[in-house]
């Protein structure tokens, strides 16, 4: 499961691949499920007609999605993927999927446990060009017992049994899994896409479009 990343340090790379400053509070660099991190989503008042409200907007959130019906933000250490075969039906997930809450998540990088030497090696896997990731997800927003707003966002996924490059990560039982990175050109219509539309993005980004590195080669963890 994707449940470490790496967010955008800079400022105007934020801006220069997705178009809209960063949050002023984006929280931290290294995210983990329930730390504070940002999403991008369509502006909610995008059709109003009004040039001075912008078509996008970055939100500061936590990762890993609470949906409005619970009751404390502990499920986010469990909603932070969401698998997309089951998303439409899933209680944490449908009601974001049927709404259309996409939004596209920032990440330098992601991290994913490597199991072919029996051990669990962390391993770096970012996109081979150097520019950022926007991986598709979903966003929520949920009010605490004292009125306090809290966003929060998911990350999607889809089955990677087959991709050359995402195949080799998890146990060797373990179903492989990766995220869903938007082609750059894809992103407006991701976040505009009506709910019929929304299966057509699920789609892998190629192997030879990502690049996977080991973190730290000293580090392992055992089973």
């Amino acid at each position: 499961m994707f449940s470490h990343y790496q967010a955008l340090k800079e400022r105007e790379r934020y801006l220069r691949a997705f178009g809209v400053e960063p949050p002023a509070e984006a929280g931290k660099f290294d995210l983990w499920p329930g730390y504070m991190g940002s999403f991008i989503r369509r502006h909610p008042q995008a059709d109003v007609g009004d040039e001075a409200v912008p078509m996008t907007e970055a939100v500061s959130g936590m990762f890993g999605l609470v949906p409005h019906w619970a009751t404390d933000t502990k499920i986010a250490r469990q909603t932070y993927n969401a698998r997309s075969e089951t998303v439409a039906e899933k209680p944490s997930y449908r009601d974001a999927w049927k709404r259309t809450q996409h939004c596209i998540i920032p990440a330098d990088a992601i991290y994913e446990p490597d199991w072919r030497s029996g051990k669990a090696i962390a391993t770096r896997i970012a996109k081979a060009d150097g520019e950022p990731m926007g991986i598709a997800g979903l966003w929520a927003a949920w009010k605490s017992s004292k009125g306090e707003l809290l966003h929060s966002y998911t990350m999607l996924t889809i089955n990677a049994d087959v991709h050359e490059l995402m195949q080799q990560f998890h146990k060797p039982t373990d179903e492989k899994r990766m995220v869903v990175v938007l082609p750059p050109e894809r992103y407006q219509d991701w976040l505009e896409a009506r709910p019929e539309h929304s299966m057509a993005f699920m789609r892998p980004i190629s192997a030879q479009a990502l690049v996977a590195l080991v973190d730290r080669p000293a580090a392992s963890v055992e089973l």
